[in-house]
């Protein structure tokens, strides 16, 4: 069934914990991603017979269970130990020359748990299907989905009893910055070596050591974050552990698209301060860059040499940024005139004008713009100046997607599947699915929130 190859699982055992997932009373199908499995060369039909697998009550063959180790600053404070606490690496599938990490989240407790249940509630599993899968259909580098069960189980949360679930989540690799600072910071230089050259090998071969490797990584986070702020996605949670080397986004936990454009959004109920606000987020991927080129720091030599080349490689992001930025919103305005573009934001943000919808009119339908706006006189100004400029209405259709996965929608999605109900979650999926069509099937999710329907504040998942 899977092809696998487990190259994490030959690294020193001071890596990982080998275990295999805890099995569930009685696992049920939410959803299968029959596309992401004919992309991964498997038959769907027969994923579909191995439900165990996916719910963790059997190993595949081939396989070499794991729980990965690694630690991270979260919310900017240094937590010397984390590691996969709720998630089990199943091992890495081979398809097409390429290694896919297949992960089950929320398989059961591992020595990294922390006290808690290694389980995840329904909710979070619902959250990240449709919000991975979503970015994915808008073009963005992203950890996939490739099932969500239900264990007939409950957990106990905050909110009380709730229904159990399971992911299947496939990634280039979880190799994150923290899996490096682990070994940076228990002065382990040897493991610190295995784990760059195992990083290299899968995912920049043509780097040269580690500043070849922080090269590589700023580049992609550069490009990623640029294009998270095109779509005013807001990740919520950008802990050191939660930002991968392969550039790819993960953990969707307190993660939203904002409506009305404003750019101190925040929807993390546990970010008090604002610290991974929309605007901040190009901010703190430099700062989580600067964490990994100081756990590469003992590979470099010289330590005074080290820390000045690694300063002037870093200093080299906000140029690669802010050239993916111009880019981003050159497409979403369709004109190279960046003034232009962050006037209109500053525009949008006094007029609280809904992010998507705003860009999406000027791209279809440009004199319906102004209806986003609960004040015009502005932006009748802006949009007469724009209109002038000739922009190009084609550049603008790829950048400005009809749909995104709104928050009132997935809670609706989550709310409906703790009822025992899928219906509003596959609806959700085959909209995402073609997020640059307007259709007559799409248009309620394409309206932004009442005020009674509001989601201001998401929850890390557990």
């Amino acid at each position: 069934m899977f092809a696998f190859d487990n190259s994490y699982a030959r690294l020193p055992d001071r890596f990982y914990t080998k275990m295999n997932p805890t099995p569930v009373a009685s696992p049920g199908w939410v959803a299968l991603n029959e596309a992401l499995a004919r992309e991964l060369g498997l038959d769907p039909e027969a994923l579909r017979d191995a439900i165990d697998v996916f719910a963790g009550n059997r190993v595949p063959e081939g396989a070499d269970p794991l729980a990965q180790l690694y630690a991270g600053h979260q919310f900017g404070g240094w937590s010397p130990q984390l590691g996969d606490g709720r998630a089990i690496l199943l091992g890495e599938h081979v398809h097409a020359g390429r290694r896919f990490d297949l992960q089950l989240k929320g398989s059961g407790p591992t020595p990294y748990s922390r006290m808690g249940d290694g389980r995840s509630a329904l909710g979070p599993v619902i959250r990240e299907y449709v919000v991975s899968e979503a970015m994915h259909a808008l073009g963005l580098p992203t950890t996939r989905a490739l099932a969500a069960l239900t264990t007939g189980e409950e957990v106990l949360r905050q909110e009380g009893r709730l229904p159990g679930g399971v992911l299947t989540r496939v990634a280039s690799s979880h190799i994150r910055v923290g899996t490096f600072q682990i070994f940076a910071a228990r002065e382990d230089t040897e493991g610190l070596q295995a784990l760059l050259d195992h990083a290299i090998a899968r995912h920049a071969p043509g780097a040269e050591g580690p500043v070849g490797l922080l090269r590589h990584v700023m580049a992609k986070q550069a490009s990623l974050v640029a294009r998270w702020m095109g779509l005013g996605f807001v990740h919520g949670v950008m802990n050191t552990d939660n930002m991968t080397i392969s550039g790819e986004t993960i953990d969707y936990g307190p993660c939203a698209f904002m409506e009305a454009y404003h750019p101190d959004t925040v929807f993390s109920s546990i970010d008090q301060f604002g610290r991974y606000a929309w605007s901040k987020q190009p901010d703190i991927a430099l700062w989580n860059l600067a964490q990994l080129a100081t756990a590469l720091l003992p590979l470099m030599g010289e330590r005074e040499a080290a820390v000045a080349e690694a300063t002037e490689v870093l200093e080299g992001f906000r140029d690669l940024y802010q050239e993916a930025w111009t880019e981003v919103m050159a497409g979403k305005i369709g004109l190279d005139d960046m003034e232009l573009a962050m006037r209109l934001l500053d525009i949008m943000r006094e007029g609280q004008a809904d992010f998507t919808n705003t860009f999406r009119a000027l791209a279809t339908a440009p004199d319906r713009a102004r209806d986003q706006f609960v004040n015009v006189g502005r932006f009748d100004e802006w949009f007469s100046e724009w209109q002038s400029s000739n922009p190009d209405p084609s550049r603008m259709l790829r950048a400005n997607p009809a749909v995104i996965p709104r928050n009132h929608r997935v809670e609706e999605a989550i709310a409906a599947a703790y009822r025992g109900g899928h219906a509003p979650f596959h609806a959700l999926n085959a909209v995402l699915a073609d997020p640059w069509s307007e259709t007559e099937a799409n248009a309620p999710y394409r309206r932004p929130a009442t005020d009674a329907e509001r989601v201001t504040r998401t929850f890390c998942g557990t």
